[in-house]
């Protein structure tokens, strides 16, 4: 039992590690046709995003499967994975983006430091020039500040749009013609 308390544990710690990667170089790379709808206003409950959820819940279910069914201790891989899976839905999906009824804004401590960072992840428009990839583990807002400012050549400034931009790149969505080369 032990055994498979610590298996449990090492897999749910080393998915945000598996998660960190998977969001900057799949969400944020070859697989934002899917991740793009999260980072952009929609309408109704569900995002093309959600489609993530359910190839990690059906590998976590496969694991489960597999490790019942004799090939011992990939359950408790499995269930590490889920266990993530459940943490991500709660801070996430309910704490960060509101999809559920929670309307709680963490005002000190760690979660805080959860919601700001997010925050500050989609505080850029679009997938490049982003911060702040990982989901549980959060690096300080002035680090992250700082990541934004040496990304984008200066500080981080808000448009009409709602969406954070430097005075050059909003120079460049005003006057698109003096940007080109």
């Amino acid at each position: 039992m032990l055994v498979d308390t610590l298996i449990f544990l090492t897999t749910l710690t080393l998915m945000e590690g598996f998660a960190w990667w998977a969001h900057k170089y799949v969400m944020h790379g070859w697989g934002w046709g899917w991740h793009r709808s999260h980072h952009e206003p929609h309408a109704g409950w569900f995002e093309k995003n959600d489609l993530y959820a359910l190839v990690f819940a059906g590998v976590a279910i496969l694991l489960i499967w597999l490790g019942t069914n004799g090939m011992h201790p990939l359950e408790w891989v499995g269930a590490g994975m889920t266990g993530y899976g459940l943490l991500y839905f709660l801070v996430h999906d309910g704490l960060v983006h509101k999809r559920w009824p929670l309307r709680h804004v963490p005002r000190r401590g760690y979660l805080k430091r959860l919601y700001q960072a997010h925050r500050m992840h989609h505080a850029v428009d679009g997938k490049e020039r982003c911060v702040s990839f990982g989901f549980l583990y959060a690096p300080s807002a002035e680090q992250l500040k700082r990541e934004l400012r040496d990304l984008h050549g200066g500080p981080l400034r808000r448009t009409n749009e709602g969406v954070a931009t430097t005075a050059q790149d909003a120079a460049a969505r005003s006057h698109p013609e003096r940007s080109k080369p």
